[in-house]
């Protein structure tokens, strides 16, 4: 099978893999490939399998990426993304290899990306990165990792932003999110019913900008969930999750 190159002559008229099939998330759809187009001007790249499946990747140079880290010259993984019958079939070797000959050609000195100390939901199978040469090179709490595989041995370690907070000052359920992700945007307004109906203040903060998201409280800018100022989870919790999550919390207070 081969693989294409999503620019942004194209986006209109291609599937971007995310929430494939999903009419509920259609707008959210939409957002995320406006964001992208945005985001193509800066240096990002697309690529996804010829099919209709949810196997594809996408990067940009570091510096200007959605994350709080610090990368000089290297590329940053947004995401890669194998699922399905289509794992082990070497697609997702293959997505990152664009990913290395790209940045080779860009004269960078390596790839970062964000992965869990364990597997988590919605973040990458460390394993395979490791597999791939990658190395931890630094740690957030409570369980946020960056990875990175460098092919210049003078080149910069990254890290995360020290000045990083993991907490935020409001009360009840507050929850940081970009449009990266169609799942993130398009769960939001059920999330918000479940915890009306329980009387627990809920809040939203949309990051719009790199600095916002370089600058934010939550490592994976693409969903973070606090509860009373803690962080509690990155993961896009189902309304069923959702709501389970609610009653222990209100049941520890």
């Amino acid at each position: 099978m081969e693989f294409i190159q999503i620019t942004k002559s194209k986006i209109e008229t291609e599937h971007i893999c995310c929430a494939l099939g999903a009419k509920q998330y259609e707008s959210a759809v939409s957002e995320k490939k406006q964001w992208l187009s945005e985001r193509m001007d800066e240096g990002l790249v697309f690529y996804r399998l010829d099919e209709r499946a949810k196997v594809f990747v996408e990067y940009l140079p570091a510096e200007m990426a959605w994350v709080p880290i610090q990368a000089p010259n290297y590329m940053y993984i947004n995401c890669l993304w194998v699922s399905g019958r289509y794992k082990n079939n070497g697609y997702a070797q293959q997505l990152l290899n664009f990913c290395k000959e790209d940045a080779i050609n860009r004269g960078m000195d390596g790839i970062v990306h964000i992965v869990g100390k364990k597997n988590y939901p919605y973040l990458s199978d460390k394993r395979f990165f490791e597999h791939m040469g990658f190395e931890l090179v630094d740690q957030a709490e409570p369980y946020f990792q960056l990875i990175a595989l460098s092919w210049n041995k003078q080149a910069v370690t990254p890290y995360f932003n020290k000045q990083v907070k993991t907490f935020s000052y409001d009360e009840g359920i507050t929850i940081y999110y970009t449009v990266q992700c169609p799942f993130a945007v398009g769960i939001l307004e059920e999330l918000r019913k479940i915890a009306e109906n329980k009387s627990v203040p809920f809040k939203t903060f949309r990051i719009t900008t790199k600095e916002e998201a370089q600058n934010s409280p939550t490592i994976w800018t693409t969903f973070g969930l606090f509860y009373n100022g803690e962080f509690i989870t990155h993961e896009i919790l189902s309304p069923n999750k959702f709501d389970q999550l609610l009653i222990k919390l209100l049941a520890e207070k």
